[in-house]
């Protein structure tokens, strides 16, 4: 038998269909009731308590009370008083706490079943939405890195006196007039030099065709077979071609009028964006926010002026390789393979040095393009492993192989645009890393520094003595030809 003395209201709470209470009374407060329980043994204390605690009242108070009649000689379990529903129960043999009564769920594992499904189902939505709204995301990403960029412009025009938006207006403007500038000037010369190459193919063909015959005499088809062939066996293929195109060509104008609207709004909005982003943070971290937008920014323009130093020195050496080549219109071409290679993401490689390639091959002939094609590579290498390591680590203060690996990493993950926005992204991250990481003091060690150098008197001296070593090495006769004296 014990006494449980237990707050909350009892009123409407059917007790007796659960345990069994011989006597109730009231309590020391108003609002609590003393039960006298009968129970069996611990386990069925244990799970009087918990029960109790289900239904609502908070037990303050319990001890054993003495009734060998009712008992009939058996001993109550031993428990420990408790003043608190935290305080556990113990079993007169156990050293352990008896929680709740094993025939009963926890009260709290309904809950964590409707909250476990509830995240499933959050998860797997935000997933789901993510994938779907993946190409909003790379676009609003983009024109935030481009708000940022021309950032600088924007900041001098307003203090020459420019209104905000009308500052970013012509800033945005501004640039795609350059852009279409450039695709006027190298657009009409790409047209013409392709349309020219298409009108030589089949002179070209023919004249194939006669040095097989002639060299080999092997027999190929003539040219207006092989187009009915084409069009008979991928005649469906090139129909289902072109409404890819198609339908790419109005993703691609979609995407670049989203990004030019979402660049315009966060340039023209400026400062009243960020201010509305900090005025729900708290003043440290409107700090840190306004840190970390500073040192994007900056990153972006640094990324910017990496492009045009890589652009610079490409169209430098294309310059002159294509005039010692004596290839036409070596001037814009070089020009177009600079600007196209270093702006446009991971095909314009391919776009800026496809029309010199075009313009010698139609132009001059087949040894030089190739020799145009072999120099485009060449210098690719060269620029991948020397020039953009370089200008990046000078420009975004990274490491050049980081650099390298930065942009591999985020090109196989996030495609072209990732590739492209790789350097500035990273910059940024290392930017806060080292800003919030702590640096500690380097111990003295050999492994963190390259030896020094011997000075010059002391090499020529290890020099002369390796040299008189070798010559007495030189002079000692072979082990076989020495006589015994003996």
């Amino acid at each position: 038998m014990y006494s449980i003395q237990v707050g909350g209201r009892l009123t409407g709470i059917p007790l007796h269909d659960y345990i069994e209470v011989v006597e109730r009374a009231p309590g020391d407060a108003p609002d609590e009731t003393v039960l006298t329980c009968r129970v069996a043994d611990a386990a069925a204390l244990t799970g009087t308590v918990a029960l109790l605690h289900d239904l609502g009242l908070t037990v303050t108070e319990m001890h054993a009370l003495p009734d060998a009649a009712t008992s009939g000689g058996r001993k109550e379990p031993r428990v420990t008083e408790s003043a608190t529903t935290d305080a556990p129960v113990y079993g007169e043999d156990s050293g352990r706490p008896l929680q709740h009564d094993s025939r009963r769920p926890p009260r709290w594992f309904a809950r964590g079943l409707v909250m476990a499904a509830l995240a499933v189902f959050v998860a797997t939505f935000a997933w789901h939405a993510f994938f779907q709204l993946k190409g909003l995301i790379v676009n609003v990403l983009i024109a935030f890195f481009v708000s940022l960029a021309l950032e600088p412009v924007v900041l001098w025009l307003v203090r020459h006196g420019w209104k905000r938006g009308l500052a970013a207006g012509a800033a945005l403007v501004g640039t795609i007039l350059l852009a279409l500038a450039i695709v006027g000037l190298f657009g009409n010369l790409f047209v013409q030099q392709l349309l020219a190459l298409f009108r030589n193919v089949p002179t070209m063909y023919t004249d194939l065709q006669d040095w097989l015959s002639r060299t080999f005499d092997v027999t190929i088809p003539d040219s207006s077979e092989l187009i009915k062939e084409a069009m008979g066996r991928w005649g469906d293929d090139v129909a289902s071609g072109v409404l890819l195109v198609g339908s790419t060509v109005v993703s691609a104008l979609f995407a670049i009028t989203t990004i030019l609207l979402v660049v315009y709004y966060l340039s023209a909005a400026g400062p009243r964006f960020r201010a509305a982003v900090c005025a729900r943070l708290t003043p440290n971290r409107q700090t840190e926010v306004l840190m970390l937008w500073e040192t994007a920014q900056r990153k972006a323009s640094d990324f910017i002026t990496s492009r045009v130093v890589l652009a610079a020195l490409s169209s430098v050496f294309t310059f002159v390789f294509l005039t010692i080549l004596r290839t036409p219109y070596a001037l814009p071409l070089a020009l177009f393979t600079g600007i196209v290679s270093q702006f446009v993401p991971t095909i314009g490689t391919y776009i800026g040095g496809a029309l010199p390639v075009i313009v010698a091959l139609t132009s001059q002939g087949v040894p030089q393009a190739v020799a145009v094609l072999a120099f485009i590579i060449a210098y690719q290498q060269i620029e991948n492993y020397i020039f953009s390591p370089k200008v990046s680590a000078k420009a975004l203060e990274m490491n050049p192989a980081v650099a390298f690996l930065v942009v591999l990493a985020f090109g196989a993950v996030f495609g072209a645009i990732g590739a492209f926005l790789a350097l500035p992204v990273a910059a940024t991250i290392q930017a806060v890393m080292d800003t919030y990481w702590k640096r500690h003091e380097l111990v003295e060690s050999e492994m963190l520094r390259d030896p020094e150098p011997a000075p010059p008197k002391e090499r020529r001296q290890r020099g002369h003595r390796r040299a008189d070593d070798d010559a007495a090495d030189a002079d000692q006769p072979p082990a076989g030809d020495r006589t015994d004296d003996r």
